[in-house]
């Protein structure tokens, strides 16, 4: 298991190390100046400049490649002196300095993420930090309603198998698979925040805090979260509904199932308390694989009902080329999937030994 466990730590580092090239590769080689879009359009050639060479901008783009690196290093190597862009130059970050080596000194802090563009140089882990649980919040409960819904959905496609009911929800199932997000949000916002606005109570666009009338602070507006919720979790939804119907036949269809027909129990007894166990887990496979690609499946949900959340701050980042919030948006997201695929292999390993030993 020991062994197991390593590989998959290796195999996440390798993934992670390909996500931050690809990512640094593909956004440094878009036009424009970055030292410019920080000064805005009042600058000075001095001080785009000062801002180049504070920035490591004037560097050749293989050593601004490995400067990012370092950055995002835990264990980073950083000059001593203080007009260099070091740890020790204010604002930057804290790291424990562990040795010194001639001017240079290794150090131990968490990743940095560098600063924002467009944001008065706050830093991107703080612009994360404030947006990220806003797009937990709407990944949870779009994933709960499509796991209760979709097991409920199954069910009943299972009980009336081959009839109406049945085929109605297999058809709705495949148009769910197969709408895209950001056409079922509109549609969403249009009738149920626009059309039927006067029956709903429910707003085209909206995020978790509001302000109060008065300006004076924030309140919590939980209507805001279901037209969201349930448009990202459509799709989903509708995966884990066919994967019950289908799992849930497949157990039925077992010789411990034919015996407790035998016995004279019902049908509904028997999904409830021998077959729904039993075909749980390729839905629940399947939950925690989404739960991953939701956080970056949902940023065009969030753009669209204005949902204050880590992917509408990615489009308003692509919308400024505010390249240092969009790269360390994509890293944190492909690091909770990396990190969330990691836990399910490992438990299922933990589960079944005889995978962690192939």
């Amino acid at each position: 298991m020991l062994r197991y466990t390593l590989q998959k730590l290796g195999y996440a580092v390798l993934t992670l190390f390909g996500v931050v090239t690809v990512i640094f590769l593909l956004f440094n080689i878009l036009p424009g100046d970055p030292a410019k879009m920080m000064l805005g359009q009042n600058e000075t050639a001095e001080q785009v400049a000062i801002v180049k060479k504070k920035y490591g901008f004037d560097k050749p783009l293989g050593t601004q490649y490995l400067l990012y690196l370092n950055d995002l290093s835990p264990l980073s190597l950083h000059s001593n002196i203080a007009s260099d862009y070091s740890f020790l130059s204010p604002g930057k970050y804290e790291a424990i300095k562990l040795f010194s080596v001639d001017e240079s000194s290794v150090v131990l802090k968490w990743p940095y993420l560098r600063e924002s563009f467009q944001k008065n140089g706050k830093q991107v882990r703080d612009v994360i930090a404030e947006t990220l649980p806003n797009t937990a919040i709407l990944a949870v409960s779009a994933i709960t309603i499509a796991m209760i819904l979709g097991i409920l959905l199954g069910i009943v496609s299972v009980m009336f198998k081959d009839r109406f009911l049945d085929k109605f929800i297999q058809l709705v199932s495949t148009l769910g698979m197969s709408v895209p997000s950001f056409f079922s949000a509109i549609v969403f916002a249009w009738l149920f925040g626009f059309v039927l606005h006067e029956i709903t109570n429910l707003n085209m666009t909206g995020s978790l805090y509001e302000v109060d009338d008065f300006g004076e602070g924030t309140y919590i507006q939980w209507k805001n979260l279901l037209l969201p919720a349930i448009v990202l979790g459509i799709r989903p939804l509708a995966v884990v509904t066919q994967l019950m119907r289908n799992s849930l036949l497949e157990v039925l269809s077992q010789d411990y199932i034919r015996t407790a027909k035998a016995k004279g129990l019902s049908f509904a007894r028997i999904i409830r308390k021998h077959a729904l166990k039993n075909s749980l887990n390729p839905v629940i496979t399947a939950i925690s694989g989404w739960f991953a690609s939701m956080l970056a499946g949902a940023v065009f949900v969030e753009f669209i009902f204005g949902w204050n959340g880590l992917g509408k701050e990615i489009v308003d980042a692509l919308n400024t080329l505010d390249l240092p919030v969009i790269m360390g948006a994509v890293i944190v997201i492909a690091s909770l999937f990396i990190i969330i695929n990691i836990l399910v292999d490992l438990i299922y390993g933990w589960l079944d030994p005889k995978i962690s030993h192939q």
